[in-house]
């Protein structure tokens, strides 16, 4: 019967490669995942003051009329990314909106997972959504904010491929929970906002009407000037880095 000695220092050497070759290994697939991993607009790498505020209108409509009339008051420009059933629903609405200065853009045209379609359900879904804003507003929408803020490549290539510049969101109001109020609202997004900060909200959140006053004014007292999102984002020459932050090309 023979027995094999293994020495410390071998063990050691054996330990040494199995840590180099998972280091590898692991270090392989995350690079291939950054590598490919397609995203859309968070927010905007800007030395100016500007950010974007967003609503998006899918279910509810009783803020609407209220939200046009605050947005009136502090003479700030909003995109709103509508569901293609909302506007079937409340098409005045959409026209009032854009008759009001805002940017009417595509969220959809049935709010679905996008991730759970086909490329062509997916072109269809945003095709449809973009006739119908068209027809109301005369403007073909050219952002798409997937539904759910769901998305993987092939949602970002699909919207890319249709002319359409995918967008995300870097302050999340969070207007939708049960347990926000005003305050809450208000307090997060003051506190998040940074130069070139996408924010969304809803248009039917029970809140968001009663905070909106306060983040309008308090965001322009601290010098930021509201733009759209169509005039805050880059249209050539960037890259978008793994923040999802857009980027002028180095």
């Amino acid at each position: 019967m023979k027995f094999f000695i293994i020495t410390k220092k071998q063990i050691m050497l054996c330990l040494s490669l199995a840590v180099a070759v998972i280091a590898v290994g692991v270090g392989s697939v995350f690079t291939f995942a950054d590598t490919n991993r397609q995203l859309p607009i968070y927010c905007v790498e800007t030395d100016k003051k500007q950010i974007a505020i967003s609503f998006d209108a899918a279910w509810g409509n009783d803020d609407t009329e209220t939200l046009i009339n605050i947005l009136k008051e502090y003479d700030v420009p909003a995109t709103f990314f509508v569901v293609g059933a909302w506007v079937d629903k409340y098409p005045e609405s959409v026209k009032a909106l854009s008759d009001a200065g805002h940017q009417i853009q595509n969220h959809s045209n049935t709010h679905p997972y996008m991730t759970s379609l086909s490329k062509q359900q997916m072109c269809d879904e945003i095709n449809c959504c973009n006739r119908k804003i068209e027809s109301i507003t005369g403007k073909c929408p050219t952002l798409f904010r997937p539904p759910y803020g769901d998305y993987d490549n092939a949602v970002v290539e699909t919207a890319n491929g249709l002319n359409m510049y995918p967008i995300q969101w870097s302050v999340d109001s969070l207007d939708w929970r049960e347990n926000a109020t005003a305050e809450s609202i208000a307090n997060r997004v003051i506190s998040k906002v940074t130069n070139g900060s996408i924010i969304l909200c809803h248009n039917d959140a029970e809140h968001t009407p009663e905070a909106l006053p306060t983040i309008l004014d308090t965001l322009k007292k601290d010098g930021y000037e509201f733009v759209f999102i169509s005039d805050l984002i880059m249209k050539k020459n960037y890259e978008i880095d793994s923040t999802g932050k857009q980027c002028k090309c180095k």
